[in-house]
């Protein structure tokens, strides 16, 4: 597979969600010790992350999905996850089809760790929703890229397939610097915590940003039911009180 993609953040209460594509043509090119960024130590990931990025055998793509699109009540968790995952394609192999490479495959083929029930399903929105290859679909327009994708998605592929383990390390590392960032900005608070809802440390972070300002910070998802659940306790309280 010349390209991977896999995504992080999807479920936690606070900050974006990311996705990550890695193109690479050679399964040669990925540095060593390559796998599911949930079994790497922090330090690792960064370290295998900057090697990825300073390949210049390797194409690397990121997409952010920030709060305001995932609380918007249009959207979902799914669509914006195929989105993302379009988005982090379409990054990676930008200039690719402007290449004279006897290598290149046609289709240029790539796995996604699904983020459906419905792996088929993913695939296929996936590559919908790319502007990549989208020059081969009744709908292309004049600025879409000629690039044929053979896209499939797996369930588990950041654990089966070093391509898209490679993908999954890009996409926690940027996510972890987003949730660093996050802590830097509140720095008011201990700490946000990882993000997710069943981490006492942003459990507390939200709590106490309730407790002193009524309202939720802007990095939270306010749709999210932990956040609600906050929001509408405050309210209560402050009725009480009243």
């Amino acid at each position: 597979m010349p390209f991977g993609v896999d995504e992080a953040g999807k479920g936690p209460a606070l900050g974006s969600m990311f996705a990550a594509a890695v193109y690479c043509p050679d399964p040669d090119n990925l540095p060593a010790g390559i796998a599911d960024s949930k079994r790497l130590a922090p330090e690792r990931r960064e370290e295998l992350a900057a090697a990825i990025r300073d390949d210049d055998r390797l194409r690397v793509g990121v997409a952010e999905v920030p709060t305001r699109r995932i609380d918007d009540p249009e959207t979902d968790m799914n669509s914006l996850a195929v989105a993302a995952h379009a988005e982090a394609i379409d990054a990676a192999l930008a200039g690719l089809e402007g290449e004279s490479n006897d290598d290149l495959e046609n289709p240029v083929s790539g796995l996604c760790d699904a983020c459906d029930t419905d792996a088929e399903r993913f695939a296929r929105r996936v590559h919908d929703a790319c502007s990549i290859g989208a020059a081969s679909t009744p709908d292309a327009t004049a600025d879409s890229l000629e690039i044929d994708l053979d896209l499939e998605a797996r369930h588990g592929a950041d654990d089966e397939s070093p391509i898209v383990g490679a993908a999954s390390i890009v996409a926690k590392v940027e996510r972890d610097a987003h949730v660093e960032s996050l802590s830097a900005a509140y720095d008011a608070y201990e700490t946000v915590g990882s993000g997710y809802p069943s981490d006492p440390n942003t459990q507390a972070f939200l709590e106490a940003y309730v407790d002193d300002h009524g309202e939720l910070p802007v990095c939270a998802r306010e749709s999210w039911s932990t956040c609600e659940k906050l929001l509408a306790e405050a309210e209560q309280t402050g009725l009480g009180e009243f």
